[in-house]
């Protein structure tokens, strides 16, 4: 109860400081291309903290700890060590010759970009369709949001959540790129100063050094202390911890929030310092989750005055019983931050892309360009209230009833998008020549294995009653990988001398 009015006042606070910029932003917006990319010059640094802050969700602050605080050392490896590594490679990787091409076509989506490579408007459309399958990330998001302000303010989490999305979806209907650069750059300064306090708190535990910390969490559970644990459901072995979470690191990148983010760069040369700021913020926003360890530590039968701790619930139990009410208060904004900042980035980016490659092409007659762009910006508006009504119920849905976390669900769904898109950006950035039937067949295979091994409960690792998407996705990158090479061979000779409009390589 300490933390209600206080809360109250502190996100008052916030949500005003959020307004200015929204309403700054949308001031300069009077087209798609504004929403989707903006119309001004931002400096690198500040896209890198607004990259940075996209990357990290309540995923990697809220949700992903919980995992850490079940499962432990494994969990570390995975989601700590592996997959960060994967991401890091695969922004530098990508992220020059993905801005180049997306820059010269001005591609301000996803699929967009995907249409303009592969000359295929079939493509474009069956990326603007996939776009939705966001919506599991966006439900992850609110279901974390809700845990930490339910939990600070003591109220009912079906409240919280209607608060929410009414009024994040509201102010994203306006804002865009022009107000996001900016409230992601002051959300990602306040992760940072939150991951500092967070990982500070476990000082307490670390007093006979880390051997004494790992020895505390082995009294507990034996397999909190070993790198492979086999009572948990997406640690068992080494494929696991390893192979898919290294495949989900590279891939992940392969997201319409993150990879279009270079796009808001004006200049080649903004690129390097870029990716050096974003990369820098961002090992030390991965490292947040061992916190996990230190929840663990506190709560160690995972129970609070008699009552079970749900896994979604164990960070902000963590942040309310263990903090002063002042410094709680600083790491509740930051864990709010953490939250906004992804889902500021796909309420701007799935809206957008529905509307540019599905619904405008499809639908909406040519106009006046003037006119035309009016027309799509208040079909956009309308894409965001039907995604807030979708969002909502979903979100709901999974905090009643979750399959051990809300993590499961939304992996579910953004695993087969960005397994759907990842050797199809491989192709269209290192063959020049690559045909869109190798990159179709390459996403078509993707969706059919990734949803066929899960729900078909294909091989040993989908008999649990919790099955783990990584695994499921890892198989379908390498089948799609595989067809898309082999179509890449066979028709490349009928696209032989037809040569995308630039360089990408």
């Amino acid at each position: 109860m300490s933390y209600t009015i206080p809360t109250i006042i502190l996100i008052t606070v916030y949500a005003a400081i959020i307004l200015y910029f929204v309403i700054s932003g949308a001031k300069k917006t009077s087209s798609l291309s504004d929403y989707a990319v903006g119309s001004i010059a931002f400096s690198p640094w500040s896209v890198g903290l607004s990259l940075a802050a996209s990357i990290t969700s309540a995923a990697t602050f809220v949700i992903n700890p919980g995992f850490i605080a079940l499962y432990g050392k494994s969990a570390i490896i995975a989601f700590g060590i592996i997959m960060p590594i994967g991401v890091f490679i695969s922004l530098i990787i990508l992220t020059k010759s993905f801005r180049k091409y997306g820059s010269s076509v001005k591609a301000k989506t996803m699929a967009e970009w995907m249409g303009k490579r592969y000359d295929n408007l079939f493509y474009r459309h069956l990326f603007g369709v996939l776009t939705l399958l966001l919506i599991a990330f966006i439900v992850l998001i609110l279901v974390g949001l809700t845990k930490v302000l339910s939990s600070a303010l003591n109220a009912s989490e079906l409240y919280v959540l209607i608060g929410l999305v009414v009024f994040v979806f509201g102010y994203m209907m306006f804002g865009g790129a022009n107000s996001m650069v900016y409230t992601n750059t002051i959300q990602a300064i306040l992760m940072i100063v939150v991951a500092i306090i967070m990982l500070s708190s476990g000082y307490e535990h670390l007093k006979d050094g880390v051997n004494g910390m790992w020895a505390a969490l082995d009294r507990i559970n034996p397999f909190l202390d070993e790198s492979v644990n086999p009572e948990s459901f997406l640690f068992r072995d080494w494929f696991e911890i390893a192979v898919c979470s290294f495949v989900v690191g590279v891939a992940v990148v392969c997201q319409p929030h993150i990879i279009t983010k270079s796009l808001l760069l004006k200049t080649d040369r903004d690129v390097n310092w870029y990716l050096i700021v974003a990369i820098i913020v961002e090992a030390l926003f991965f490292s947040v989750v061992w916190v996990g360890l230190f929840a663990r530590l506190r709560f160690p039968d995972l129970m609070l005055n008699g009552h079970p701790i749900s896994m979604d619930s164990i960070i902000p139990t963590y942040v309310v019983s263990e903090f002063p009410v002042f410094l709680g208060l600083v790491v509740i904004l930051g864990l709010i931050s953490a939250g906004l900042s992804t889902l500021e980035g796909l309420i701007q980016s799935v809206p957008t892309s529905l509307t540019s490659d599905l619904i405008a092409p499809l639908f909406l007659k040519k106009h006046i360009e003037s006119d035309n762009e009016k027309k799509k910006l208040m079909i956009n508006r309308g894409v965001i209230v039907f995604l807030a009504v979708a969002s909502a119920i979903l979100s709901y849905q999974q905090l009643i009833n979750p399959s051990l976390s809300v993590a499961i669900f939304a992996q579910n769904g953004v695993y087969a998008y960005f397994a759907a898109a990842f050797i199809p950006v491989l192709f269209g950035i290192f063959l020049k020549d690559a045909p869109s039937i190798a990159a179709i067949g390459a996403s078509i295979t993707a969706l059919i294995v990734h949803f066929g091994v899960y729900y078909g409960r294909v091989g040993w690792y989908m008999q649990t009653s919790v099955r783990n998407p990584a695994v499921s996705v890892t198989y379908a990158i390498f089948f799609s990988l595989i067809v898309g090479v082999v179509l890449y061979f066979i028709f490349r000779k009928a696209n032989k001398g037809v040569t995308s409009k630039i360089d990408v390589a």
